[in-house]
C-alpha cells in the first residue's frame, strides 16, 4: 500500500505574482525546489495564510534566485501579490517509508530568500 505524504514544506513564502491568464499551476523559485527536494510537476498543497484558502496544483520551475511564488491561472484569483502561504510537496511512499520519514522545512524571509532549512529524510 502507498500513503500520500509531506515531504517539504515551504514555511510562509510571499506570493510575488498571480497572473490570471495563464493556464494553471504555481512557480516556484528554482532555489527553493531544489533546497526542498521538490520537482517540475509535482503536486503541492498552497494555503494562504492571509484567508485560509487552500489550493491543490503542480510545480512549474522558476528562475533560480529570483525569490518567484507566483500562482497561474485560477487560484489568481484567491492569492495576491504579498500574500504569505505554506506549500506542502507531496509524495507517495510506503507505509514502511512513511513510519520513517520527516519533511523538509524550508524558511525564508519577506523575499523568498531562504534563512534556515531544517532537514528532514525522504525514502530513496
Amino acid at each position: 500500500m502507498l500513503v500520500n505524504v509531506c515531504i517539504a514544506k515551504l514555511h510562509r513564502a510571499t506570493v510575488t505574482g498571480a497572473d490570471l491568464s495563464y493556464v494553471g499551476s504555481i512557480t516556484i523559485d528554482e532555489a527553493l525546489l531544489e533546497a526542498a527536494g521538490l520537482l517540475p510537476g509535482q503536486m503541492v498543497q498552497i494555503t494562504n495564510v492571509s484567508n485560509a484558502v487552500l489550493w491543490r496544483t503542480y510545480i512549474l520551475k522558476g528562475e533560480k534566485g529570483k525569490g518567484q511564488v507566483i500562482l497561474n491561472g485560477p487560484p489568481a484569483r484567491l492569492f495576491q501579490k504579498g500574500d504569505k502561504v505554506i506549500i506542502l510537496g507531496e509524495a507517495w511512499v510506503t507505509v514502511d517509508e512513511a513510519k520513517k520519514m520527516s519533511p523538509t522545512v524550508i524558511f525564508m524571509d519577506d523575499e523568498n530568500q531562504i534563512t534556515e532549512i531544517k532537514q528532514g529524510w525522504r525514502p530513496e
